[in-house]
């Protein structure tokens, strides 16, 4: 007979760990099952000088706030796994067991593992929102020559050959990549789309302990205009650095990164871009200053120093050759979304994501956390997930 419990978790991530917390205050039996090991991606899946986008302070769980001797500066993915491994230790995790099949089963659910098989009452997916890297069909014309990386393989620029790289997407990722490989020696291209832009600190805190401290990041679903746009945003151009310093495009650019508009096809060996650069620059200037806004409005204080607008170069270029020599490296930079290929039920819709509203699915009995606005604006950061968390859970015990 296969082990049967009232809820199994999938996943021993910051969410999983957070959902296995209340479970243990409702005294719910359960599991939590995981691929590889506690903060498996954190140890497996991050270049090496990452550090977290919020302060340490920020970096808290249910039950275990921050109480280190450096509260404004930025974690290393050792250290973050270390956090979690704390926050672990209570729960019954199950390393190194792959989830191969979840399809439902009675009154509750199958799971079938590579080391066997459970039953549950009810599942919480929490495998996480960023499993495999977003890499555009496009990808397949790049000249056999030229090494192509996602964020998954990259672990520093000397990995890389010597010579010019082309980072395509500037988010929180792009533009960390573009600055260290850049300082690296290799002159560094970037491709632009839309993107979010935010100073590391204005009017002298963290731009983060004003998101937290103004109530912007506690909004809910029903209080955004458009949740499904909020979803797809980029993360914020960040770096966790000890120098708290800003890097966006005018850094960049200042160390010498070349700015060019998205990505928008490949021909003949040449990479074309789009001419926006202007617009976008604009948009994201135009996001800024009203979240600014919102930030003077809700402390009645003056504005701060405000970041220069965004510079455009005279002449965007509009393409690139790949077949000359120049460019040896390109990195895909342009996202990631989750794996759901072990899942036998029919909750997923066209673009294979999660059908749910706030963690609760359409079929009775599964749930899921630590995906984008799940129930927040801060739903996937560490310090969301409580709230979600005990409120997922508080919903998942009603059914049992």
């Amino acid at each position: 007979m296969p082990e049967s419990y009232p809820a199994v978790v999938i996943g021993a991530g910051h969410a999983g760990l957070a959902a296995s917390h209340f479970l243990r205050e409702r005294s719910i039996d359960h599991v939590v099952l995981e691929r590889g090991e506690v903060a498996n991606s954190w140890r497996r899946e991050r270049w090496d000088s990452l550090r977290l986008l919020t302060p340490n302070w920020l970096t808290r769980l249910p039950g275990q706030p921050y109480d280190g001797p450096d509260p404004d500066g930025y974690m290393t993915s050792d250290e973050v796994a270390s956090v979690l491994d704390r926050f672990a230790k209570p729960a019954p995790v199950r390393t190194a067991t792959a989830v191969t099949s979840l399809r439902a089963a009675g009154d509750g659910y199958r799971v079938v593992t590579d080391g066997g098989e459970l039953r549950a009452r009810a599942v919480v997916i929490a495998s996480g929102a960023c499993n495999r890297p977003v890499v555009p069909s496009l990808a397949a014309a790049v000249p056999p020559d030229i090494v192509q990386v996602t964020p998954l393989d990259y672990r520093g620029p000397g990995e890389l050959p010597e010579g010019g790289v082309l980072v395509v997407g500037a988010s929180a990722t792009g533009v960390q990549l573009a600055a260290e490989i850049q300082r690296s020696g290799r002159p560094v291209t970037l491709s632009v789309g839309e993107h979010v832009r935010m100073p590391r600190l204005y009017r002298g805190r963290d731009i983060l302990w004003w998101m937290d401290a103004s109530g912007v990041w506690d909004q809910r679903t029903h209080e955004i205009d458009d949740v499904e746009r909020a979803r797809g945003l980029a993360s914020p151009q960040l770096i966790g650095s000890a120098a708290r310093s800003t890097l966006d495009l005018n850094v960049l650019s200042d160390l010498g990164v070349e700015p060019v508009g998205r990505f928008a096809a490949l021909r003949d060996g040449r990479a074309l871009f789009s001419g926006g650069l202007r617009n976008l620059f604009s948009l994201a200037d135009l996001k800024l200053a009203r979240l600014l806004d919102t930030f003077d409005a809700w402390d009645g204080g003056g504005p701060g120093d405000r970041p220069e607008p965004t510079r455009v170069p005279a002449r965007p270029r509009l393409q690139l050759d790949l077949t000359g020599g120049a460019i040896r490296t390109v990195v895909w930079a342009t996202g990631f979304r989750p794996a759901y290929d072990w899942l036998d039920v029919p909750v997923l819709d066209a673009k294979g994501r999660l059908r749910h509203t706030g963690g609760v699915l359409d079929t009775p009995g599964l749930y899921a956390l630590g995906l984008p606005v799940l129930r927040r604006r801060k739903s996937t950061f560490i310090h969301g997930i409580e709230d979600d968390a005990r409120e997922v859970i508080d919903e998942l015990a009603r059914q049992l």
